[in-house]
Protein backbone atom coordinates (compact mmCIF):
# COMPACT_ATOMS: atom_id res chain seq x y z
CA UNK A 1 0.00 0.00 0.00
CA UNK A 2 2.75 2.57 0.81
CA UNK A 3 3.97 1.80 -2.73
CA UNK A 4 0.76 2.50 -4.24
CA UNK A 5 0.93 6.00 -1.88
CA UNK A 6 4.71 6.89 -2.69
CA UNK A 7 3.35 6.62 -6.74
CA UNK A 8 0.26 8.46 -5.95
CA UNK A 9 2.52 11.42 -4.22
CA UNK A 10 5.56 11.44 -6.73
CA UNK A 11 2.58 12.06 -9.83
CA UNK A 12 0.70 14.57 -7.73
CA UNK A 13 4.69 16.21 -7.63
CA UNK A 14 4.73 16.01 -11.46
CA UNK A 15 1.45 17.56 -12.32
CA UNK A 16 2.12 20.06 -9.90
CA UNK A 17 5.43 21.30 -11.80
CA UNK A 18 2.99 20.78 -14.89
CA UNK A 19 0.29 23.19 -13.44
CA UNK A 20 3.06 26.17 -12.84
CA UNK A 21 4.43 26.00 -16.25
CA UNK A 22 4.22 29.58 -18.30
CA UNK A 23 2.68 28.06 -21.41
CA UNK A 24 -0.31 26.21 -19.66
CA UNK A 25 -2.97 28.52 -19.58
CA UNK A 26 -2.59 28.35 -23.49
CA UNK A 27 -4.37 24.71 -23.36
CA UNK A 28 -7.49 25.58 -21.54
CA UNK A 29 -9.01 21.93 -21.57
CA UNK A 30 -5.68 20.94 -20.03
CA UNK A 31 -4.91 23.39 -17.40
CA UNK A 32 -8.72 22.01 -16.10
CA UNK A 33 -7.81 18.72 -16.21
CA UNK A 34 -4.69 19.09 -15.05
CA UNK A 35 -6.14 21.23 -12.00
CA UNK A 36 -8.78 18.63 -11.29
CA UNK A 37 -6.19 15.67 -10.69
CA UNK A 38 -4.17 17.59 -8.35
CA UNK A 39 -7.06 18.84 -6.05
CA UNK A 40 -8.21 14.43 -6.75
CA UNK A 41 -4.52 13.32 -5.66
CA UNK A 42 -3.74 16.15 -2.63
CA UNK A 43 -7.12 14.87 -1.21
CA UNK A 44 -4.95 11.12 -1.40
CA UNK A 45 -1.43 12.69 -0.36
CA UNK A 46 -2.72 14.15 2.69
CA UNK A 47 -4.22 10.84 4.20
CA UNK A 48 -0.62 9.21 3.13
CA UNK A 49 1.25 11.66 5.32
CA UNK A 50 -0.82 10.96 8.28
CA UNK A 51 -0.43 6.62 7.40
CA UNK A 52 2.91 7.06 7.25
CA UNK A 53 3.09 8.84 9.89
CA UNK A 54 1.06 6.22 11.80
CA UNK A 55 3.64 3.27 10.72
CA UNK A 56 6.61 5.02 11.56
CA UNK A 57 5.29 5.48 15.22
CA UNK A 58 4.10 2.08 15.06
CA UNK A 59 7.82 0.84 14.18
CA UNK A 60 9.07 3.07 17.39
CA UNK A 61 6.55 1.69 19.63
CA UNK A 62 7.96 -1.77 18.58
CA UNK A 63 11.25 -1.00 19.17
CA UNK A 64 10.43 0.38 22.42
CA UNK A 65 8.77 -3.12 23.20
CA UNK A 66 11.74 -5.06 22.20
CA UNK A 67 14.46 -3.12 23.90
CA UNK A 68 12.91 -1.67 26.84
CA UNK A 69 13.57 -3.05 30.34
CA UNK A 70 11.35 -0.43 32.09
CA UNK A 71 7.95 -2.00 32.90
CA UNK A 72 6.44 1.61 33.22
CA UNK A 73 7.46 2.45 29.95
CA UNK A 74 6.84 -0.84 28.35
CA UNK A 75 3.56 -0.38 29.06
CA UNK A 76 3.18 2.88 27.89
CA UNK A 77 4.43 1.51 24.43
CA UNK A 78 2.07 -1.02 24.30
CA UNK A 79 -0.91 1.42 24.94
CA UNK A 80 0.60 3.29 22.18
CA UNK A 81 0.75 0.49 19.70
CA UNK A 82 -2.87 -0.64 20.39
CA UNK A 83 -4.03 2.99 19.57
CA UNK A 84 -1.89 3.11 16.43
CA UNK A 85 -2.87 -0.30 15.34
CA UNK A 86 -6.49 0.53 15.55
CA UNK A 87 -6.11 3.51 13.83
CA UNK A 88 -3.73 1.89 10.90
CA UNK A 89 -6.82 -0.66 10.40
CA UNK A 90 -9.14 2.42 9.94
CA UNK A 91 -6.84 4.42 7.87
CA UNK A 92 -6.13 1.35 5.07
CA UNK A 93 -9.88 0.60 5.24
CA UNK A 94 -10.43 4.62 3.81
CA UNK A 95 -7.04 4.43 1.74
CA UNK A 96 -8.87 1.25 0.10
CA UNK A 97 -11.49 3.09 -0.64
CA UNK A 98 -9.58 6.31 -2.09
CA UNK A 99 -7.53 3.91 -3.93
CA UNK A 100 -10.69 3.19 -5.89
CA UNK A 101 -10.29 4.71 -9.95
CA UNK A 102 -12.94 7.85 -9.48
CA UNK A 103 -15.38 8.28 -12.23
CA UNK A 104 -13.98 11.86 -13.33
CA UNK A 105 -17.70 13.02 -13.91
CA UNK A 106 -18.60 12.39 -10.02
CA UNK A 107 -17.39 16.33 -8.96
CA UNK A 108 -19.32 17.79 -11.65
CA UNK A 109 -22.67 19.70 -11.09
CA UNK A 110 -26.00 17.67 -11.76
CA UNK A 111 -28.62 17.89 -14.87
CA UNK A 112 -31.76 15.87 -13.50
CA UNK A 113 -34.87 15.19 -15.75
CA UNK A 114 -38.12 13.70 -14.25
CA UNK A 115 -41.10 12.71 -16.19
CA UNK A 116 -44.24 11.11 -15.47
CA UNK A 117 -44.20 7.41 -17.46
CA UNK A 118 -47.27 5.02 -17.55
CA UNK A 119 -50.04 5.74 -15.11
CA UNK A 120 -51.79 9.15 -16.88
CA UNK A 121 -52.26 12.21 -14.29
CA UNK A 122 -50.89 10.56 -11.20
CA UNK A 123 -47.79 9.76 -13.16
CA UNK A 124 -47.52 13.90 -13.66
CA UNK A 125 -48.34 13.91 -10.31
CA UNK A 126 -45.67 11.64 -8.92
CA UNK A 127 -43.17 13.23 -11.25
CA UNK A 128 -44.04 16.81 -8.71
CA UNK A 129 -43.61 14.46 -5.63
CA UNK A 130 -40.20 13.18 -6.87
CA UNK A 131 -39.07 17.00 -7.81
CA UNK A 132 -40.24 18.29 -4.29
CA UNK A 133 -38.16 15.18 -2.75
CA UNK A 134 -35.09 16.13 -4.70
CA UNK A 135 -35.90 19.90 -4.01
CA UNK A 136 -35.70 19.08 -0.17
CA UNK A 137 -32.71 16.72 -0.46
CA UNK A 138 -30.73 19.61 -2.13
CA UNK A 139 -31.80 22.18 0.80
CA UNK A 140 -30.41 19.72 3.18
CA UNK A 141 -27.39 19.14 1.47
CA UNK A 142 -26.94 22.83 1.13
CA UNK A 143 -26.68 22.42 -2.54
CA UNK A 144 -28.40 24.79 -5.21
CA UNK A 145 -31.42 23.82 -7.12
CA UNK A 146 -32.08 25.77 -10.69
CA UNK A 147 -35.26 24.67 -12.54
CA UNK A 148 -34.42 24.97 -16.38
CA UNK A 149 -37.74 23.87 -17.84
CA UNK A 150 -40.87 21.79 -17.35
CA UNK A 151 -44.36 21.15 -18.67
CA UNK A 152 -47.24 21.34 -16.13
CA UNK A 153 -49.38 18.66 -15.95
CA UNK A 154 -52.89 18.52 -16.19
CA UNK A 155 -53.58 17.68 -12.82
CA UNK A 156 -50.98 18.95 -11.05
CA UNK A 157 -47.35 18.12 -10.86
CA UNK A 158 -45.09 17.58 -14.58
CA UNK A 159 -45.41 16.06 -17.46
CA UNK A 160 -41.27 16.53 -17.36
CA UNK A 161 -39.15 19.32 -15.09
CA UNK A 162 -35.86 19.63 -16.46
CA UNK A 163 -33.52 21.61 -13.15
CA UNK A 164 -29.89 21.89 -12.37
CA UNK A 165 -28.05 20.57 -9.23
CA UNK A 166 -24.74 22.47 -8.01
CA UNK A 167 -22.81 21.45 -5.30
CA UNK A 168 -19.93 19.80 -4.20
CA UNK A 169 -19.97 16.48 -6.22
CA UNK A 170 -22.99 16.82 -7.02
CA UNK A 171 -23.63 13.79 -10.17
CA UNK A 172 -21.49 12.04 -7.65
CA UNK A 173 -24.23 11.43 -5.70
CA UNK A 174 -27.68 12.19 -7.86
CA UNK A 175 -26.52 9.46 -10.17
CA UNK A 176 -28.16 6.71 -8.25
CA UNK A 177 -31.14 8.10 -8.91
CA UNK A 178 -31.20 7.50 -12.90
CA UNK A 179 -34.17 4.35 -13.55
CA UNK A 180 -37.70 4.18 -13.39
CA UNK A 181 -39.32 5.12 -9.72
CA UNK A 182 -42.68 3.26 -9.66
CA UNK A 183 -45.42 4.11 -6.92
CA UNK A 184 -48.25 1.98 -5.41
CA UNK A 185 -50.81 4.14 -3.83
CA UNK A 186 -54.88 5.32 -3.89
CA UNK A 187 -54.85 8.51 -6.16
CA UNK A 188 -56.69 11.15 -5.52
CA UNK A 189 -59.02 10.99 -8.57
CA UNK A 190 -59.26 7.02 -7.41
CA UNK A 191 -63.35 6.81 -6.10
CA UNK A 192 -63.08 3.03 -5.28
CA UNK A 193 -60.34 3.04 -2.94
CA UNK A 194 -57.93 1.10 -5.38
CA UNK A 195 -54.44 1.21 -5.48
CA UNK A 196 -53.17 1.85 -8.84
CA UNK A 197 -49.18 1.55 -9.93
CA UNK A 198 -48.10 4.80 -12.12
CA UNK A 199 -43.92 5.38 -12.76
CA UNK A 200 -41.87 8.41 -13.45
CA UNK A 201 -38.59 8.37 -15.17
CA UNK A 202 -35.48 9.71 -14.04
CA UNK A 203 -32.45 10.69 -15.77
CA UNK A 204 -29.36 12.35 -14.51
CA UNK A 205 -26.54 13.68 -16.54
CA UNK A 206 -22.69 15.12 -15.63
CA UNK A 207 -23.02 19.01 -16.25
CA UNK A 208 -21.09 18.78 -19.47
CA UNK A 209 -18.80 22.25 -19.86
CA UNK A 210 -17.34 24.12 -22.81
CA UNK A 211 -14.24 21.92 -22.82
CA UNK A 212 -16.49 18.52 -22.62
CA UNK A 213 -18.26 19.33 -25.63
CA UNK A 214 -17.06 21.15 -28.97
CA UNK A 215 -20.64 22.84 -30.39
CA UNK A 216 -20.18 24.76 -33.56
CA UNK A 217 -22.56 27.79 -33.75
CA UNK A 218 -23.49 26.44 -37.31
CA UNK A 219 -24.19 23.32 -35.93
CA UNK A 220 -27.10 24.50 -33.78
CA UNK A 221 -30.89 26.20 -35.02
CA UNK A 222 -32.27 28.23 -32.77
CA UNK A 223 -36.21 28.64 -32.55
CA UNK A 224 -37.87 31.40 -30.40
CA UNK A 225 -41.73 30.79 -29.36
CA UNK A 226 -43.98 32.34 -26.99
CA UNK A 227 -43.89 30.39 -22.87
CA UNK A 228 -46.78 28.70 -21.71
CA UNK A 229 -47.91 28.38 -18.81
CA UNK A 230 -47.59 30.48 -15.82
CA UNK A 231 -44.97 33.31 -14.72
CA UNK A 232 -46.96 36.36 -15.81
CA UNK A 233 -47.83 38.55 -19.15
CA UNK A 234 -44.42 38.63 -20.60
CA UNK A 235 -43.81 35.53 -20.23
CA UNK A 236 -46.87 34.21 -22.07
CA UNK A 237 -46.67 37.38 -24.71
CA UNK A 238 -42.86 37.60 -25.99
CA UNK A 239 -40.71 35.06 -27.37
CA UNK A 240 -38.59 34.34 -24.67
CA UNK A 241 -38.61 30.61 -25.13
CA UNK A 242 -35.94 28.89 -26.82
CA UNK A 243 -35.38 25.80 -28.52
CA UNK A 244 -31.72 24.51 -29.83
CA UNK A 245 -31.40 21.92 -32.21
CA UNK A 246 -28.40 20.32 -33.12
CA UNK A 247 -28.37 19.36 -36.89
CA UNK A 248 -25.81 16.88 -36.95
CA UNK A 249 -27.46 15.02 -33.95
CA UNK A 250 -31.07 15.66 -34.01
CA UNK A 251 -30.62 16.36 -30.16
CA UNK A 252 -33.41 18.83 -28.96
CA UNK A 253 -33.53 20.93 -25.85
CA UNK A 254 -35.17 24.08 -24.73
CA UNK A 255 -35.98 26.38 -22.38
CA UNK A 256 -38.96 28.76 -21.27
CA UNK A 257 -38.72 29.59 -17.28
CA UNK A 258 -37.07 32.20 -17.77
CA UNK A 259 -38.64 35.82 -18.99
CA UNK A 260 -35.48 37.07 -21.00
CA UNK A 261 -34.59 34.88 -24.02
CA UNK A 262 -31.02 35.30 -23.79
CA UNK A 263 -30.74 33.52 -19.98
CA UNK A 264 -33.31 31.09 -21.54
CA UNK A 265 -30.72 30.12 -23.98
CA UNK A 266 -27.99 29.85 -22.23
CA UNK A 267 -29.60 27.09 -20.24
CA UNK A 268 -30.81 25.55 -23.14
CA UNK A 269 -27.25 25.40 -24.04
CA UNK A 270 -26.47 23.64 -20.94
CA UNK A 271 -29.23 21.03 -21.59
CA UNK A 272 -28.13 20.50 -25.23
CA UNK A 273 -24.44 20.13 -24.22
CA UNK A 274 -24.77 17.89 -21.52
CA UNK A 275 -27.36 15.72 -24.13
CA UNK A 276 -24.48 15.58 -26.24
CA UNK A 277 -22.25 14.54 -23.77
CA UNK A 278 -24.54 12.19 -22.08
CA UNK A 279 -24.40 10.04 -25.89
CA UNK A 280 -20.95 9.10 -25.80
CA UNK A 281 -20.54 9.38 -21.67
CA UNK A 282 -23.68 6.09 -21.62
CA UNK A 283 -21.65 4.11 -24.26
CA UNK A 284 -18.63 4.40 -21.48
CA UNK A 285 -21.22 3.39 -19.14
CA UNK A 286 -22.82 0.39 -20.89
CA UNK A 287 -19.45 -0.84 -21.57
CA UNK A 288 -18.54 -0.84 -18.23
CA UNK A 289 -22.01 -2.45 -17.19
CA UNK A 290 -21.22 -5.51 -18.94
CA UNK A 291 -19.02 -6.01 -16.49
CA UNK A 292 -20.88 -5.15 -13.19
CA UNK A 293 -23.91 -6.61 -11.41
CA UNK A 294 -25.01 -3.48 -9.59
CA UNK A 295 -26.88 -1.64 -12.74
CA UNK A 296 -25.89 1.89 -11.18
CA UNK A 297 -25.29 5.47 -13.46
CA UNK A 298 -26.12 3.94 -16.47
CA UNK A 299 -27.97 4.91 -19.70
CA UNK A 300 -30.64 2.37 -19.35
CA UNK A 301 -33.91 4.45 -18.73
CA UNK A 302 -36.22 1.32 -18.59
CA UNK A 303 -34.76 -0.36 -15.14
CA UNK A 304 -36.93 -0.63 -12.51
CA UNK A 305 -34.94 0.69 -9.76
CA UNK A 306 -37.18 1.94 -6.61
CA UNK A 307 -40.39 1.28 -5.34
CA UNK A 308 -42.65 3.74 -3.46
CA UNK A 309 -45.45 1.78 -1.28
CA UNK A 310 -47.74 3.93 0.18
CA UNK A 311 -50.55 1.71 1.57
CA UNK A 312 -47.30 -0.06 3.48
CA UNK A 313 -44.94 3.24 4.13
CA UNK A 314 -42.45 1.63 2.12
CA UNK A 315 -39.64 2.59 0.19
CA UNK A 316 -37.67 -0.94 -1.61
CA UNK A 317 -34.49 -0.08 -3.67
CA UNK A 318 -34.37 -3.33 -6.23
CA UNK A 319 -30.91 -2.86 -6.76
CA UNK A 320 -29.40 -3.79 -3.37
CA UNK A 321 -33.02 -5.33 -1.99
CA UNK A 322 -32.75 -2.74 1.12
CA UNK A 323 -36.10 -0.87 2.14
CA UNK A 324 -37.42 1.64 4.63
CA UNK A 325 -40.78 1.66 6.69
CA UNK A 326 -40.61 5.55 7.27
CA UNK A 327 -41.69 6.53 3.36
CA UNK A 328 -42.75 10.19 4.20
CA UNK A 329 -39.75 10.99 5.47
CA UNK A 330 -38.13 9.93 2.44
CA UNK A 331 -39.92 11.65 -0.01
CA UNK A 332 -39.72 14.90 2.23
CA UNK A 333 -35.93 14.40 0.71
CA UNK A 334 -34.18 11.75 3.88
CA UNK A 335 -32.84 9.83 1.01
CA UNK A 336 -28.94 10.08 2.18
CA UNK A 337 -29.16 6.80 3.36
CA UNK A 338 -29.91 4.95 0.43
CA UNK A 339 -27.43 6.48 -1.62
CA UNK A 340 -24.82 5.90 0.96
CA UNK A 341 -26.25 2.54 0.41
CA UNK A 342 -25.74 2.70 -3.33
CA UNK A 343 -22.49 3.84 -3.44
CA UNK A 344 -20.92 1.65 -1.10
CA UNK A 345 -21.93 -1.66 -3.06
CA UNK A 346 -20.99 0.38 -6.37
CA UNK A 347 -17.22 1.02 -4.69
CA UNK A 348 -17.41 -2.68 -3.08
CA UNK A 349 -18.46 -3.89 -6.76
CA UNK A 350 -15.35 -2.06 -8.28
CA UNK A 351 -13.20 -2.60 -5.81
CA UNK A 352 -13.59 -6.39 -6.45
CA UNK A 353 -13.63 -6.65 -9.99
CA UNK A 354 -11.06 -4.27 -10.55
CA UNK A 355 -13.42 -1.47 -12.65
CA UNK A 356 -12.37 2.33 -12.85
Amino acid sequence: MLDKLKAIEDRWKEVEGELVKPNIMEDMKRYASLNKEYKDLKTIVDVYYIYRNVMHNIDSAKAVLANEKDEEFRAMAQEEYDELSAQKDRMENEIRQMLIPADPEDSKNAIVEVRGGTGGDEASIFAGDLYRMYTRYCENKGWKLELMDFTAGTAGGFKEVIFKVIGDKAYGQMKYESGVHRVQRVPDTETMGRVHTSAATVVVMPEADEYDVDLKESDIRRDVFCSSGPGGQSVNTTKSAVRLTHIPTGIIAQCQDQKSQMKNYDMALEVLRSRIYEVEFNKRMEEQSKKRKLMVSTGDRSAKIRTYNYPQSRVTDHRIAISTYNLPNFVDGDIQEFIDALQLADNAERLKEGVS
